[in-house]
């Protein structure tokens, strides 16, 4: 009875590490933050994706204003994307950064 329990117990804390966890504004924050830095440093590899991304966020198809962050930012279901500064988003390679960035968190 007790092993059975230890592997409810197992089981239910690694379901709940997959499910990860929801970024917050000082994620979106740092790495809007970092993203530049990275950049600038040209560690970065913008996938076609990005690339794709950034021309519609050039035409402004993705960005919105919400009331959770300063200025425009992406809303996704993707949590690598979501909070991303507008602007940034227009450039490849600060999507690649930022990514990579969400990445690292967690996310």
């Amino acid at each position: 009875m007790t092993v059975l329990a230890l592997i409810l117990l197992g089981s239910l804390a690694t379901t709940r590490m997959a499910d990860g966890e929801v970024p917050s504004s000082a994620d979106f924050a740092a790495c809007n933050a970092a993203a530049p830095h990275t950049v600038k440093a040209g560690t970065v590899s913008p996938t076609m994706a990005d690339h794709a991304r950034a021309d519609r966020a050039r035409g402004g198809a993705l960005a919105t204003n919400s009331p959770d962050f300063p200025g425009t930012v992406i809303e996704s279901a993707d949590p690598q994307i979501h909070g991303m500064e507008a602007e940034g988003a227009k450039n490849a390679s600060y999507q690649a950064a930022y990514r990579a960035c969400m990445r690292r968190k967690g996310f």
